[in-house]
C-alpha cells in the first residue's frame, strides 16, 4: 500500500504564493502519475493539476492553468505544487493522489 506525505500550505494574502508537496512510500508502475486535487467548503472535490512520474507532462485545471506549476520533486517519488497568484476561491483542502491513494490533505488559505 503506497503512502502519501503531504507538506507546505498555510495561509497567504491574495497575489500571493504557497506551495506544496507530496511524496509517496512507493512508485506503483501501473499508475503512471501523481496529482493534486482540492476541495473547496461545501463543495465537491476537484483536479488541480498531474504529473508523469518522470517529471513530463504535467496538465492543469483551467481554474488554474498560467498560475499554479506541478513538477516532479528533488526528493525520490515526490512532487511539487508552487501555486501563485493566489485567490480567495483557491481556499481548499489540497490532496495528493497517486495509485488510488490520497493523501492526508492540507489547507491552503487565501484571505482576500
Amino acid at each position: 500500500q503506497v503512502q502519501l506525505v503531504e507538506s507546505g500550505g498555510g495561509l497567504v494574502q491574495a497575489g500571493g504564493s504557497l506551495s506544496l508537496s507530496c511524496a509517496a512510500s512507493k512508485r506503483t508502475f501501473s499508475w503512471p502519475h501523481m496529482a493534486w486535487y482540492r476541495q473547496a467548503p461545501g463543495k465537491e472535490r476537484e483536479f488541480v493539476a498531474r504529473i508523469m512520474w518522470s517529471g513530463i507532462n504535467a496538465y492543469y485545471a483551467d481554474s488554474v492553468s498560467g498560475r499554479f506549476t506541478i513538477s516532479k520533486g528533488n526528493a525520490k517519488n515526490s512532487e511539487y505544487l508552487k501555486m501563485n497568484s493566489l485567490k480567495p476561491k483557491d481556499t481548499a483542502m489540497y490532496y495528493c493522489n497517486t495509485s488510488n491513494v490520497w493523501g492526508q490533505r492540507t489547507q491552503s488559505t487565501v484571505s482576500s
